[in-house]
């Protein structure tokens, strides 16, 4: 390993070339530092992005509406279970599933169980994290090209763009919306384990 301990500059941060200005230092006469670059007129710092996953989109789009659909049924007990005025035919398949999982039947309900209920509000909280992120992606995400840039052009959004379509989310609203989905997912995970339980 060669040392660099006693060269007479220091190295400047990778990216950047030394200029011809130097400071003394108080502690060592013979050591010279090398000044910041100046900036260059029409640069910009390289700007953060989001790349959404694909998987990840798709799923939510067809997670969401199940989940809404979920709560709905357990918010609106006893109307919406077998026999309520609302069952038929929204909540039809609950009546089978409500004999397999209790939590999701009358037994949990006759006990005025509430895990059940505090267990959807969570869900509909995630579920709003959620839609965010997936709005932030539509109404901001862009197309990339082949090479990776973003493109200029702004295409027409549809579904196909959306499930399909590589694109990227850059600056603070795309950093904003991946922290809020990953929160959610932190919950959803953690929420799930405690289900399991």
């Amino acid at each position: 390993m060669v040392s660099t301990r006693h060269h007479p500059e220091d190295f400047p941060p990778p990216g950047t070339t030394p200029t011809t200005t130097t400071t003394a230092t108080t502690t060592n006469p013979n050591v010279s530092r090398a000044s910041p670059p100046p900036a260059t007129a029409g640069t910009s710092p390289r700007r953060w992005v989001h790349t959404p996953n694909t998987a990840m989109t798709f799923w939510l789009v067809l997670s969401i509406p199940l989940v809404i659909w979920d709560a709905g049924y357990v918010l609106l007990r006893p109307h919406s279970m077998p026999g309520g005025k609302l069952h038929s035919p929204i909540w039809t398949p609950y009546a089978l599933y409500g004999t397999v999982d209790y939590i999701y039947g009358w037994p949990a309900f006759n006990a005025r169980n509430g895990f059940t209920a505090a267990q959807t509000v969570m869900n509909l909280v995630e579920t709003a994290a959620y839609l965010f992120y997936l709005y932030v992606v539509y109404e901001y995400g862009t197309a990339t090209t082949l090479t990776g840039r973003a493109s200029q052009k702004r295409g027409r959004k549809g579904l196909v763009w959306f499930l399909k379509e590589e694109k990227v989310v850059p600056g603070r609203i795309g950093a904003a919306a991946l922290l809020v989905a990953y929160s959610a997912s932190v919950m959803t995970v953690s929420k799930t384990l405690l289900y399991c339980e």
